[in-house]
């Protein structure tokens, strides 16, 4: 069974999922950012342009095979058929069909009431699956 792991109070849900890539990438990690449609290109462009010396290589998944071959982080509105490789950062409102097929699950969860509300749905659906969610805390994490 995967850890899942749920990171409330982002301030900004893509400024904290590309902080979260970039430390995640240092560490050799494989993930896929599982995005609403209209946030994949907001994401992508975000990776593109962080700050100089932050470059945080990814494709999105329905790039070419050879460059998902090399690329540690994967972006894509749709799940990938091939799971238990991967990371799952979950940006979006609903669970993974499947969350037992990824090796770990990271909610990304904002301030907004929007964000939070299908969030408490989720814990609760993998506390039902068996699932033991941990919680992070961001306003009382340390900063980068």
């Amino acid at each position: 069974m995967p850890e899942v792991a749920f990171h409330f109070n982002a301030p900004d849900r893509l400024g904290y999922a590309c902080r979260l890539l970039r430390k995640a990438y240092l560490r050799k990690a494989r993930l896929f950012v599982w995005t609403a449609d209209a946030d994949l290109t907001r994401l992508d462009n975000a990776l593109w342009t962080m700050g100089a010396g932050e470059f945080v290589p990814h494709c999105r998944a329905d790039d070419v095979d050879l460059l998902k071959s090399h690329s540690p982080i994967q972006l894509g509105h749709r799940l990938p058929d091939e799971r238990g490789a991967f990371i799952l950062v979950n940006l979006r409102h609903d669970m993974p069909d499947d969350p037992a097929a990824f090796s770990r699950i990271i909610e990304v969860v904002t301030l907004d009431e929007a964000d939070r509300a299908p969030a408490r749905e989720r814990w609760r659906q993998y506390k039902a699956l068996g699932l033991e969610p941990l919680r992070h805390d961001l306003q009382l994490a340390p900063t980068d």
